[in-house]
């Protein structure tokens, strides 16, 4: 990750247990063809990956997106075409399949319009940000950003960073990528830089525009032009690098193996308290009482008859 040393994903790559000695090999197999295959599979099938934004209406996340993605991934309401943003509890998805150099990527956008909107926070530190961050990472993983950061001082900028990560420790908000999920000593070093500038200050712009003869991503104001790309402007490259470049796949890992296997057992936990039906399972725990030797059930038992007529068999 430039300047934070690009890496692969944390879960991609794991080194062999030392308890496991490598095999002597007499000759040449072929296991170095997996890779092949694994490739040429990935190649046919694509990747997917969703994605969800929140905060107000305003702070320019469709633009985020579009920039993120270098495509109309979201449709941006032209300025001063701005219409008030219905109250509504309703979340809006939008799939798209993106295609660079012959991969193809599956993307799902999700939105929360009118999130907070209805709410005055303007002599307040936004309290419902909290709560929502406290519940929202629990499901899934959290990167923070402050958006339209080119209306903040370097030092203004860096303040507000501080701020925020104090609140973050302070009402226990774990935002990826989480420390307890650092396997070596590698991950632990970049995860550590990458979590020191979160939440990352960014700029977004589908707009290109000539500077010193060249094409940038920018935004064109009085002063000149905010180049989103431009670490001396903005942070977009370090976010862009997280999510898609070198943390993409450690993303999905975590989301699929912690935060969908939490739900999962959070619900079937939960089974108990729902009507009985074909497919139901019992996880409550067992009150406490004298204990009796259970007979054999008719399960066991048939399994036992089974087994003595077809003990000749074997």
């Amino acid at each position: 990750m430039d300047p934070l040393r690009q890496s692969p994903s944390p879960c991609s790559s794991r080194p062999s247990s030392p308890k496991t000695p490598p095999c002597e090999m007499l000759g040449y197999v072929g296991i170095e063809a997996v890779l092949d295959q694994l490739k040429i599979k990935a190649m046919k099938m694509g990747f997917e990956f969703n994605i969800m934004v929140v905060g107000q209406s305003g702070l320019g996340k469709s633009t985020m997106l579009n920039t993120l993605f270098k495509s109309k991934v979201w449709k941006c309401t032209p300025p001063g075409l701005a219409m008030p943003t219905p109250q509504t509890l309703q979340l809006n998805s939008v799939t798209h399949v993106i295609e660079e150099k012959g991969v193809k990527l599956k993307l799902t956008v999700t939105d929360t319009p009118g999130f907070g909107d209805q709410i005055n926070n303007d002599k307040c530190l936004r309290p419902l940000d909290i709560e929502f961050l406290q519940r929202l990472c629990r499901t899934v993983n959290v990167v923070p950003v402050i958006a339209r950061a080119d209306s903040l001082t370097l030092e203004e900028r860096e303040a507000f960073r501080r701020r925020i990560q104090h609140n973050l420790r302070t009402h226990c908000i774990e935002v990826y990528p989480q420390k307890c999920f650092d396997e070596d000593i590698n991950d632990r070093i970049l995860n550590s830089k990458i979590r020191d500038r979160i939440p990352f200050a960014v700029v977004g712009a589908d707009q290109q525009h000539l500077v010193n003869g060249r094409c940038v991503l920018g935004r064109k104001t009085k002063w000149g032009i905010v180049e989103v790309e431009n670490m001396a402007h903005c942070e977009f490259p370090l976010l862009r690098d997280l999510l898609i470049r070198s943390h993409l796949q450690d993303l999905k890992d975590i989301t699929h193996n912690v935060h969908y296997e939490n739900y999962r057992v959070c619900r079937l936990n939960e089974s108990h308290v729902l009507p009985h039906g074909p497919c139901w399972v019992n996880l409550a725990p067992t009150p406490p009482g004298p204990s009796v030797a259970p007979g054999p059930s008719k399960v066991c038992r048939q399994t036992r008859e089974d087994s003595d007529d077809n003990e000749d068999d074997y």
